[in-house]
């Protein structure tokens, strides 16, 4: 990841376009990179299709409703110590106290994260990350990104992504103790999961945006600020985009059924 970051850094720099009418859209957009994001959108489109999909498909049909919640509850559990940590690199000591509140009740009481025994006790659950942490600190977003396999970003957040993954301990401990391949396993899981949360959701956004990219950017605009504001919403705020478009907010909703796949692509339903 650190290195798709650092490619897309240091081939970031483009010209500004000359002719007013492609300035105004340069500026509008906040989107300096927009056909190599579109060529890697693209890219990702495909892989979804033929991969992630149906994998997300398989992994509904396969898998009990109960082991995906205990799969769901151990992945969210796994992100608590990055939470903490940048909850308090914000100031937002009620969060970090929560999660780690969370953490030790779901660890003790939960057999290790699997049965989400905190959310049960009115204990409620945060995301933080880096990229939230620099936007308290001031730092600007910076140009949209559209990473390969990762999906929407921007500068602050692809960075934030990086230094996340470096000082996680759960990932740290999970490398040392199983090498790539638990690593592997981790982010395999965590895609399938997520993408098999929002099958309908994804579907039936993609049918009906006239520019499902320029849709994306949008959603992940909006969903990014408010997740920095930590749902305090600015004044005049809408947030009018479906959760599913926060790729680091992941809320599953596992009483959806499947839903016939878009033509072309074949579903398999419970």
């Amino acid at each position: 990841m650190v290195a798709a970051i650092a490619a897309m850094l240091l081939g970031g720099c483009t010209t500004r376009p000359t002719d007013p009418d492609d300035l105004a859209y340069y500026l509008e957009t906040g989107d300096p990179l927009e056909p190599m994001n579109r060529a890697i959108f693209q890219f990702n489109e495909v892989a979804d299709k033929v991969v992630l999909r149906p994998a997300a498909v398989g992994y509904r049909t396969v898998v009990p409703k109960g082991v995906r919640i205990g799969i769901r509850n151990f992945l969210n559990h796994l992100r608590s110590p990055i939470t903490v940590m940048n909850a308090l690199l914000q100031g937002e000591g009620e969060r970090a106290r929560d999660t780690f509140g969370r953490f030790l009740t779901n660890t003790i009481l939960g057999l290790g994260g699997l049965i989400d025994v905190a959310s049960d006790a009115g204990i409620p659950q945060h995301y933080e990350d880096f990229g939230q942490t620099l936007a308290v600190w001031g730092v600007e977003p910076g140009p949209y990104l559209m990473l390969p396999l990762l999906g929407p970003a921007n500068f602050r957040d692809g960075f934030g992504y990086a230094v996340d993954g470096v000082i996680d301990p759960s990932g740290r401990y999970i490398s040392n103790e199983y090498g790539l391949e638990g690593v592997g396993v981790r982010y395999t899981l965590n895609a399938v999961d997520w993408r098999a949360a929002n099958l309908k959701v994804i579907d039936d956004l993609r049918a009906s945006s006239l520019d499902f990219y320029a849709t994306v950017r949008s959603a992940y605009r909006q969903r990014r600020a408010h997740a920095v504001r930590n749902g305090r919403e600015a004044e005049g705020d809408s947030v009018g985009m479906p959760g599913m478009i926060d790729f680091d907010d992941m809320d599953m909703d596992m009483e959806l059924p499947l839903e016939a796949a878009p033509a072309g692509e074949q579903s398999n339903e419970q």
